[in-house]
């Protein structure tokens, strides 16, 4: 029982941490933002970075979690932003409250990238390494080039589709198009602030961490740990990877409806929703550490803000950012490395114990 106890207590500890880090981070950015520390230049990122703290965190969700190599995050990604922006441009005049609509767009997003996400996880589940990746890294191609053919407008008589182009749409005086094409969404409010962004980071931690630390938590990391152990003591494998999966593509979707509320018009580009994009977000888990919830934050921070820090020294940029690349690898990845970061742990657990029986 007292055993029990302690984990308990560390699990809280390691949890407040994470949550303190997140608020501490925001109370700093704030009180530069308010006295005027911050360039106009970095202002711009504090969005971006959120994005890609959610990205990185719910992608460490299947990656870390479950132990299954996603590359489809980019496209449960491009559904949310789609989703979010049509939701808002279609509803701009019916509802004027923009946190209204704002928190609505979100809802409707994470909802659309968990749909998709349980369209693509009930066949694709029961795939494993290379070829789960391969599918899914598929799955966001297919996404974004269905996106740059698809027209949607709306008149006096409802919504209108077409596949060929906006003069199809037959729309009537007064009407306009949402989604036009490989043009994508122009006008969509822009709703996406910091102190949004941060908000969502912290509900989304709470979801992840108490689901991490439930019953349905350590069931999945069975699966991850071994699958027929987990299948021998009755755990539904299909369930809970279907689960921890679906709710990775909800919270990209989230992600997603940020990114399209910070951009006055919404395209379906390689840059940000194709592969190079899903890669990215893999880069933030891997070097963070598989399954290291508080490391995906920090990683994605650093190397999000590392390229604009190092503009000044244009010449030496790339190589000094693939020198801190390949540093985080070897202290994350290499044996010796991890040797010593637990031989640390436990020097510091005996001398907290030594000292507890001393005192």
């Amino acid at each position: 029982m007292k055993i029990k106890t302690n984990k308990i207590k560390k699990v809280s500890k390691s949890s407040f941490t994470i949550y303190g880090m997140v608020i501490l981070a925001y109370v700093i950015m704030q009180i530069l933002v308010a006295t005027g520390s911050l360039s106009s230049l970095m202002e711009g990122l504090l969005v971006p970075l959120c994005i890609y703290v959610i990205l990185a965190v719910s992608l460490n969700l299947t990656v870390g979690i479950l132990g299954e190599l996603s590359l489809g995050h980019a496209g449960f990604m491009c559904v949310g932003a789609f989703t979010g922006a049509f939701f808002s441009v279609a509803t701009v005049d019916l509802i004027p409250i923009p946190i209204l609509r704002f928190v609505i767009a979100i809802i409707l997003g994470a909802l659309a990238a968990a749909v998709f996400g349980i369209i693509l996880g009930i066949p694709v589940l029961r795939l494993r390494g290379d070829y789960l990746a391969i599918v899914t890294l598929a799955f966001g191609e297919i996404i974004k080039n269905f996106v740059n053919v698809i027209y949607i407008g709306t008149d006096k008589n409802g919504f209108h589709f077409s596949m060929k182009d906006a003069v199809s749409l037959k729309l009537e005086e007064g009407g306009k198009v949402i989604i036009n094409g490989a043009q994508g969404i122009t006008g969509t409010p822009n709703d996406s602030t910091f102190t949004a962004g941060v908000i969502m980071i912290l509900i989304i931690l709470l979801i992840i961490l108490n689901l991490v630390n439930s019953r349905a938590g350590r069931a999945i990391m069975a699966i991850r740990d071994n699958r027929i152990a987990a299948e021998s003591i009755g755990i539904n494998i299909t369930k809970y990877k279907l689960m921890a999966f679906t709710i990775s593509a909800s919270m990209a979707g989230v992600a997603g409806v940020l990114y399209a509320h910070n951009l006055s018009t919404l395209t379906a580009l390689p840059k940000n929703f194709g592969y190079n994009m899903s890669i990215m977000i893999l880069v933030f888990v891997v070097l963070g550490g598989i399954g290291n919830i508080g490391g995906s934050i920090i990683a994605a921070i650093l190397l999000t803000l590392l390229p604009e820090l190092l503009r000044g020294l244009n010449d030496y940029r790339m190589l000094i950012y693939a020198i801190v690349l390949i540093a985080m690898m070897i202290f994350n990845s290499s044996p010796r490395a991890i040797e010593l970061r637990e031989r640390y742990s436990l020097k510091r657990m005996f001398a907290k114990k030594t000292k507890g029986e001393d005192a």
